[in-house]
């Protein structure tokens, strides 16, 4: 991850925040799996996925989310 990539992920990770989510990442260190480099919102006070699914999504797909609304079928 270049330091551009984190800046960027650190600013979505607030957004998220304002918006009363959590970003989360996947831990996953296997490039073949599924969900390796994958990020979910999770909202804080139900403890639940709000986007991301079973595998995951881009961090464009989480930004997308969070400034144009809920409008994909990604959750």
């Amino acid at each position: 991850m270049t330091q551009s990539d984190k800046v960027r992920e650190n600013l979505v990770r607030r957004m998220a925040k304002r918006q009363g989510l959590e970003l989360k990442k996947s831990r996953r260190r296997d490039p073949r799996a599924l969900d390796y480099g994958s990020y979910w919102l999770v909202d804080i006070e139900l403890n639940a996925i709000v986007a991301g699914g079973r595998y995951g999504i881009s961090l464009d797909q989480v930004d997308a989310w969070l400034t144009d609304g809920a409008d994909d079928d990604d959750a």
